[in-house]
């Protein structure tokens, strides 16, 4: 099996995993608010139902980005995984609103709470299932560049602490007796998401308008020199895009008149083969060939269409 097979059977795996325990998390958290009432749990379970909602438009965006291009679709569809990390983001946000609305709501209404230790106990258990998962979903996103699946594990996380304060504000209630940490502790995680969720919602708009990241920039550029030195050759025009699961990435190499042309294709194949090297994710590099001696003039003919240099 290759690396980008078992780079993929680990991500749906994991994807997989998420959902099954999603569900089971929403199943016992709307059993604890049937036991106590609370707003906090409440909350918590209504975020869940977004959770379970993100992660099935998650998984099928996974399996859509794998998917080859084709003659509609001749970059593929890789960049349906920066539209699900934004989607998931604005899942969170969406479960913020309705978590501080609620929690006034009950508040305003007035609070009855019933069976908190038992409920609280059942939070904590989600709770501490979720962090685990959510630390093995970025493990795995991160170790395999799936942003999806990092999104995906980033809401985990965020439902995992959503879940610890709630039972920080239930524990609260138990021990003072004071009703109203209930709605303040469901209120003050529902800011607390909404950084989050606001966090994967840029992201997804960083990603979809191609945001150089001046990090992989610096090591691109590092590694030309280091290569057009070796091999005799200059290079400008260098740009890149992350795709989601890939960068792509452009560069102008300048030869001198004399070079033939089938020379010059052997030594921008080896920069091409040899670039990604200094990278971490998998790269795809075009190169385009000019003209040492007139490639500013050809970019400046009035007949020249192509982009300025």
């Amino acid at each position: 099996m290759s690396v980008s097979e078992r780079s993929l059977r680990d991500t749906r795996f994991a994807m997989r995993l998420s959902l099954i325990f999603g569900v089971a998390m929403l199943v016992g958290k709307c059993a604890a608010y049937w036991l106590t009432g609370s707003a906090a749990i409440l909350s918590d379970a209504a975020e869940s139902v977004i959770h379970v909602i993100a992660v099935v438009f998650a998984a099928f965006s996974l399996w859509l980005s794998v998917r080859p291009a084709d003659d509609k679709f001749l970059y593929g569809y890789e960049r349906i995984t920066f539209f699900s990390a934004g989607f998931e983001g604005a899942m969170i946000i969406l479960a913020a609103c309705f978590i501080i609305y609620s929690a006034i709501n009950k508040w305003i209404h007035g609070l009855r709470l019933e069976h908190l230790g038992s409920g609280t106990l059942l939070v904590l258990a989600a709770s501490v299932i979720n962090l685990l998962l959510g630390l093995y979903l970025m493990r795995i996103g991160k170790k395999n560049h799936s942003l999806i699946l990092e999104a995906n594990g980033k809401h985990v996380l965020t439902d995992s602490w959503t879940s610890f304060g709630v039972v920080g504000g239930l524990c609260l209630v138990l021990i003072t007796g004071w009703k109203p940490f209930d709605p303040i502790f469901a209120i003050a995680v529902a800011l607390n998401i909404l950084w989050s969720g606001g966090g994967l919602v840029w992201r997804s708009a960083t990603g979809l308008l191609d945001y150089a990241d001046p990090e992989i920039g610096t090591r691109l550029r590092k590694r030309l020199d280091d290569l057009c030195l070796e091999l005799g050759v200059e290079y400008h025009g260098v740009r890149f895009r992350m795709t989601g699961q890939r960068l792509l990435i452009e560069v102008h190499l300048l030869f001198p008149h004399e070079v033939a042309v089938g020379e010059a294709h052997r030594i921008a194949t080896v920069i091409e083969e040899r670039l990604p090297e200094c990278l971490e994710i998998p790269s795809e590099v075009l190169t385009h060939l000019e003209s040492l001696e007139d490639h500013e003039a050809v970019h400046k003919s009035e007949h020249y269409t192509g982009r300025p240099s």
